[in-house]
């Protein structure tokens, strides 16, 4: 595989390392194509005997905002279908070290618990901020997330929408390394390297015996994460969490 520089994706290579970088700006918002490309990419990567792990990057000063919800069907495009291409994601063959600055809400928090590690920095924070928004966790963050770092504080993340900063995010484990911004890429990739000079077959099979069913179990969980969300799209509740959300405020729900 040769470098590649998609509008909304590059990748280079540092040795058997592939670096990958979201570029959309300005918040770096998930959306079908992005996430299928981003697939294809790793699937490319799979079948690359030189390439060994990725790093996923972003620019701009968030890891990613997520899914923009705002819009009647959201510039994510169809929900089933951006879940049918993060399912792809679960299902690389190979290690991804996640570097995140800034935000990772909602989608982006799924996108940053595909990888097996995660490094990020003090003033990075985390989001799963679905019920503010009058809506249910997707991405199989349900389970991922619980599976990480404990179902209490899965719960905790998930039940408030509240913002989980660095340190606190690597005190629970959701964060494997906490390093300052200006660091980021270089402390993402010394991670990365580490895990390449070993030997690729070896590290694949663990990794695989690690990881045992959860491209699966995800699968499962997202089909059920979609069927709810369909149904609570439809709500009032919905409808003033996202303008609620856009406008910077608590929404005034009524159950209905």
């Amino acid at each position: 595989m040769s470098e590649d520089h998609n509008p909304e994706i590059s990748l280079r290579r540092d040795g058997h390392v592939a670096v990958l970088e979201i570029d959309r700006p300005p918040n770096n918002h998930v959306n079908v194509e992005l996430m299928r490309r981003l697939a294809d990419v790793l699937a490319d990567i799979d079948g690359d005997r030189d390439l060994r792990v990725s790093v996923l990057a972003s620019r701009g000063r968030n890891f990613s905002a997520g899914a923009d919800l705002a819009a009647p069907s959201g510039p994510a495009g169809p929900v089933d279908a951006l879940y049918a291409e993060a399912m792809r994601l679960f299902a690389a063959k190979k290690p991804i070290v996640a570097a995140i600055q800034g935000a990772a809400v909602g989608a982006g928090l799924g996108l940053t618990l595909v990888a097996d590690f995660r490094v990020a920095t003090p003033e990075s924070r985390f989001v799963a901020n679905f019920v503010k928004l009058g809506f249910h966790p997707g991405f199989a963050i349900t389970h991922a997330l619980p599976r990480l770092i404990g179902p209490q504080k899965a719960a905790l993340m998930c039940l408030t929408g509240r913002r989980i900063r660095g340190a606190e995010a690597h005190a629970w484990g959701l964060v494997d390394e906490l390093v300052p911004l200006e660091t980021l890429p270089e402390a993402a990739l010394s991670l990365a390297r580490e895990i390449a000079e070993n030997a690729p077959l070896a590290v694949q099979a663990t990794r695989a015996t690690l990881r045992a069913e959860l491209a699966a179990t995800v699968k499962e969980q997202m089909d059920a994460e979609l069927g709810i969300q369909t149904a609570l799209r439809q709500t009032a509740d919905f409808a003033e969490g996202v303008r609620a959300v856009a406008e910077r405020r608590p929404g005034h729900f009524t159950g209905a």
